[in-house]
């Protein structure tokens, strides 16, 4: 039969030995909250400054760092959570919903969990840089928006870099046709002055 010292140090070691157990599970980390956009702040893609711009930005705390990545655009912040070593991660993402906010200056209280948003790919409205998604807290509004304003309601799994290129794609060739109608004036401006430069002589 064990003596009472005995005893002791068995309890010690089991005690020590589950404690040792827990201490192997995985730590919770809470959800963290969104942030305010500061003035100042800068594209985590591009680097413009994201208070500059209309439409709905975004942010994003990465999964073990909790290191904060704000974006002057919804678009920039999907085309960085869709490179591969991002889009398995479970990282915090946070968008404005424009039912709550103006298109020109979104409101930062009114900032909602990007995962369980509802998105419209290809409207005629324009964030930073051109288009952009604009984000909604529910399927319903995001309808509305699009009946009104155009493009496609997307679930946040359903958003590609296929709907992003497109969107470039044709942003790029409608400001190009704007670029080369400027040029063209601006050489038949010149052109103008040289003949009237000319007559002068």
């Amino acid at each position: 039969m064990a003596n009472p010292a005995t005893k002791w140090l068995i309890a010690a070691f089991a005690a020590t030995l589950l404690a040792g157990c827990s201490g192997d599970e995985p730590e919770i980390v809470e959800k963290p909250d969104p942030v305010q956009f500061e003035s100042g702040d800068e594209c985590h893609v591009c680097g413009m400054v994201i208070t500059n711009f209309p439409g709905p930005k975004g942010q994003a705390f990465t999964e073990r760092e909790q290191n904060i990545r704000k974006f002057c655009s919804t678009k920039d912040m999907f085309a960085w959570f869709l490179q591969p070593e991002n889009e398995n991660r479970d990282h915090t993402l946070y968008v404005h919903n424009m039912a709550e906010s103006h298109w020109d200056s979104p409101d930062d209280t009114h900032l909602i969990d990007a995962r369980e948003a509802f998105y419209v790919v290809g409207s005629n409205l324009n964030g930073a840089m051109g288009p952009t998604l604009a984000s909604f807290a529910n399927k319903t509004d995001a309808t509305d928006f699009a009946a009104e304003h155009g493009g496609n309601v997307r679930a946040f799994a359903d958003v590609t870099l296929e709907d992003l290129n497109n969107g470039m794609t044709m942003h790029d060739m409608s400001g190009m046709d704007d670029m080369a109608g400027m040029h063209d004036a601006d050489e038949a401006g010149m052109a103008d002055d040289h003949s009237s430069h000319g007559a002068g002589h």
